[in-house]
């Protein structure tokens, strides 16, 4: 099989005047140029990103349907269950969003379907047990988006639904309280590659934006979600790659103990990209959970 590289034809010019301003090797500033990042707001948030640059999570759509009805759970109490994914991004999210709700005087169920004899996304026999155990609320995470019959399901047996997803949609979206997905075609979100447990990171921002709490209080998360982010394979530009930069920072320092039992079985001697998408996610990726 015949093959044709294709090569970039290097600016020099541009790529000598970010070497030199930016203190840069060429190699970066090189690559720098060929992907168009040459502002300097651009290569500020490629080269060192910071809390700052996340983007308003309101701008996501249905974000406000989404944190009024969860608003209206945590004040009420109600039988809430996260609905996840078994890879690392769904069970990530799981995990963010269950904790946070925990540190917030919400206990909360969760759900992650049997690889095998389940498959991915929703099921009409899980919806169904999930009403039987008295839920009132689902929330959707690295998944929902194409579950329209089983959504319409769980409302004929009493439930509300809230999807969270970054999978694309069909031509109909689920009828439920929220569908949030920026891949929607009337999203303006700015970025729209977002892994699930991404999304789930803009929720709990939303929610802590609303309820006045702290930023520690979901940025505290990153570690975790920059494991699922990076294991997903998403491109790691624009919030991505902050929640990459800032996440690997902590996951260094992790107060999680299942992530530093994992780091310390790995044997890899530096944290970085490289370790989580060959040492954390192959781990993570191997687990099966069964049930709720």
């Amino acid at each position: 099989m015949n093959k044709k590289w294709e090569l970039f034809s290097v600016e020099n010019e541009a790529v000598e005047n970010l070497k030199s301003k930016y203190h840069i090797s060429e190699l970066l500033a090189t690559c720098l140029v060929n992907r168009g990042i040459v502002s300097d707001d651009e290569i500020r948030m490629f080269l060192e990103p910071t809390r700052s640059d996340f983007h308003n999570p309101f701008l996501m759509p249905d974000m406000e349907p989404a944190v009024k009805r969860i608003l209206k759970a945590m004040d009420n109490q109600e039988r809430v269950i996260i609905y996840g994914d078994y890879d690392v991004d769904g069970i990530t999210s799981t995990m963010v969003l269950k904790k946070f709700f925990s540190e917030h005087g919400l206990e909360v169920g969760y759900k992650i379907p049997n690889r095998l004899n389940e498959g991915y996304g929703l099921n009409k026999e899980a919806v169904k047990k999930i009403a039987d155990d008295g839920y009132q609320l689902i929330i959707t995470v690295d998944c929902g988006i194409s579950g329209i019959e089983e959504i319409q399901y769980a409302y004929e047996l009493g439930m509300e639904v809230i999807v969270t997803d970054h999978h694309e949609p069909q031509e109909q979206l689920p009828d439920c309280v929220a569908v949030i997905d920026c891949k929607r075609k009337d999203n303006e979100y700015p970025c729209k590659v977002l892994a699930g447990c991404g999304v789930v990171l803009k929720l709990i921002q939303a929610i802590s934006k609303r309820k006045g709490y702290k930023d520690e209080d979901y940025l505290k998360f990153l570690d975790i979600v920059c494991v699922g982010t990076i294991s997903d394979i998403v491109p790691l530009i624009d919030e991505n790659r902050v929640i990459a930069k800032l996440g690997l920072m902590l996951v260094n320092k992790t107060r999680n103990p299942g992530l530093a039992c994992l780091i310390n079985s790995i044997g890899f001697k530096e944290i970085n990209s490289g370790t989580v998408s060959f040492g954390l996610a192959p781990r993570i990726n191997a687990c099966r959970k069964n049930g709720i």
